[in-house]
């Protein structure tokens, strides 16, 4: 969550990219849990009027690109709080898919090195970094054992474990299919994940401040 020392998004190229519903709508394999994790977030008073005022002030957030892709938890979870902390401070979002520009995330590698997603970029009216996000609150970060604690083991020696015998790629499958829909059911109604969108809110408001 520092300043980036290289902009490769140049404001023609953030022009060029896709608002959060032209996102949405464009054929994504998880539209329903962007939307859900959009719905689900509902920014309080407090941290609303902090947004206004960051966005009010000189020299501060005019826009914002997301980089990231359809399949990722963190993308399909943190996109929607990017899009409503931008309708909050009235400031336009533009999204791009990371695999198809492997440049814009290159000055945003996570430890040095890994592309993880979501990045969240903010700039100035003039086009000028204010600082940046990658991936997930350090609230996320320290509760992310739970989500392990969901699925389960999920390789091929736990599946077996579990089953009591070797397992062929269709139990695997089945297995894995499983678990993928107990993960989305507890993404749907659980304290800590929607917990997650929200840390994420008050770290953005404490990076532009």
């Amino acid at each position: 969550m520092t300043q980036a020392t290289a902009n490769p998004i140049t404001a023609d190229r953030f022009a060029k990219g896709k608002t959060f519903r032209e996102y949405v709508e464009s054929g994504i394999r998880n539209k329903e849990l962007f939307e859900q994790n959009y719905n689900g977030l509902v920014i309080s008073p407090a941290q609303a009027a902090k947004l206004k005022a960051l966005a009010a002030k000189p020299g501060g957030p005019h826009h914002m690109v997301v980089i990231g892709e359809d399949w990722c938890p963190d993308v399909y979870r943190g996109l929607g709080v990017a899009q409503k902390i931008a309708e909050a401070m009235g400031i336009e979002l533009r999204m791009f898919e990371r695999d198809q520009h492997k440049d814009m995330i290159q000055p945003y590698l996570k430890d040095g090195q890994f592309e993880s997603i979501p990045v969240y970029v903010f700039y100035d009216k003039d086009h000028r970094e204010l600082g940046h996000f990658i991936e997930r609150p350090k609230l996320a970060n320290e509760q992310l054992h739970v989500t392990r604690d969901v699925l389960g083991d999920m390789s091929p020696e736990g599946i077996a474990k579990r089953l009591g015998h070797e397992p062929d790629e269709a139990e695997i499958a089945a297995e894995r299919a499983k678990a993928r829909e107990k993960y989305l059911t507890w993404q749907r109604e659980s304290e800590i994940w929607a917990g997650w969108r929200t840390a994420a809110v008050d770290e953005i408001i404490e990076l532009l401040s």
